[in-house]
């Protein structure tokens, strides 16, 4: 029985944890100390975790030090290693919107130059054909989308 109610709790905080990391990612990019807020909720989710959409934003979390650090070599590995935990996390869950949504909001961010463009078309195509079942994250993608580049006036105004 104490066995069921831990797991329960580690659950709940877990779910608690995942609310702040969607609060802590609306301003991330902002600056330097967002960016390093962001990561440090994150350092402790280990790369395989099994909550996948912690995950992709740990692998957020790493291109955003890209984004920040001021050594070639420690952006390179950031983007890389973020590049790679958010694949591995739409691959793991390929009809993920949250995870889609995340792929494309680095895609969007990242110089041309670093060549992480190409599920952008995808990523939002899934977007839009999920958008109306997101649930409770259905306003959270909504805004996401809104200050997006890659949807049309047409298409957000569709949203609304």
């Amino acid at each position: 029985m104490k066995i069921v109610v831990s797991v329960l709790f580690l659950l709940f905080l877990r779910s608690a944890d995942l609310s702040e990391v969607r609060k802590l990612y609306t301003d991330a990019a902002k600056s330097e100390a967002n960016a390093n807020a962001f990561a440090n909720k994150l350092a402790d989710v280990p790369d395989g975790d099994a909550n996948k959409v912690l995950v992709a934003y740990k692998g957020c979390s790493l291109t955003l030090k890209s984004k920040f650090s001021g050594v070639l070599a420690d952006k390179i590995s950031f983007m890389k290693q973020g590049a790679k935990l958010i694949d591995a996390a739409a691959a793991a869950e390929p009809e993920n919107i949250e995870i889609r949504m995340i792929r494309l909001s680095v895609q969007e961010s990242v110089p041309r130059i670093v060549n992480y463009r190409e599920h952008k078309k995808k990523d939002k195509a899934l977007i839009l054909k999920n958008y109306e079942e997101a649930g409770d994250l259905k306003e959270y993608i909504r805004k996401f989308i809104q200050q997006s580049k890659s949807f049309t006036a047409a298409e957000k105004k569709a949203l609304n």
